[in-house]
């Protein structure tokens, strides 16, 4: 699929220290969306104590769209503060995009099946048959949701949340 090696491509140009479950991790939320939902009052406290923790990171864009229609986006703390936008917006939009996104496993299987010819291709950081075997494993358990590798998270801090950029405030999807 051009998206899906597209997206790829872009993510591993900004994160050149990604790995495979972190290419996982990424189509996993732009087909099932946000993996956990949260009452609006703990989703601002959660996000409220990130941004207070926020280190430095990469340089990222504010609204990172994951999804074909472009509807699901990373929206990445740093620039959202930078901004000084209220996280009580942010707050909202996540929790407004967990309870009311739907998911769609047969579209994360779709995604997913052209890893081995985008990895024969050079454009997944592993072998095809580590990526076949990878994506045959979660297929096995039912496409469960993942954390970023350990050098992804030391290499760029991962701060965002995922939400449906039709609640975002106006002007900054």
């Amino acid at each position: 699929m051009k998206f899906i090696s597209e997206l790829i491509g872009a993510h591993r140009a900004r994160y050149p220290a990604m790995a495979l479950v972190d290419v996982y991790k990424l189509l996993h939320q732009a087909a099932l969306g946000p993996a956990h939902a949260a009452d609006a009052a703990t989703a601002l406290a959660r996000l409220d104590a990130e941004l207070a923790a926020l280190g430095v990171g990469p340089d990222e864009p504010l609204v990172d769209p994951i999804s074909p229609d472009g509807r699901l986006a990373r929206v990445h703390l740093r620039p959202w503060a930078a901004r000084g936008l209220p996280a009580a917006r942010l707050a909202e939009a996540f929790t407004g995009t967990a309870t009311g996104w739907t998911p769609d496993p047969g579209k994360l299987a779709r995604f997913c099946g052209c890893l081995g010819d985008l990895a024969a291709a050079g454009g997944v950081p592993a072998p095809r048959a580590e990526v076949e075997g990878f994506v045959a494993r979660c297929a096995n358990d039912s496409w469960p949701a993942l954390h970023h590798s350990e050098a992804f998270r030391r290499a760029y801090a991962p701060a965002y949340r995922l939400v449906d950029v039709a609640l975002l405030p106006a002007g900054l999807a």
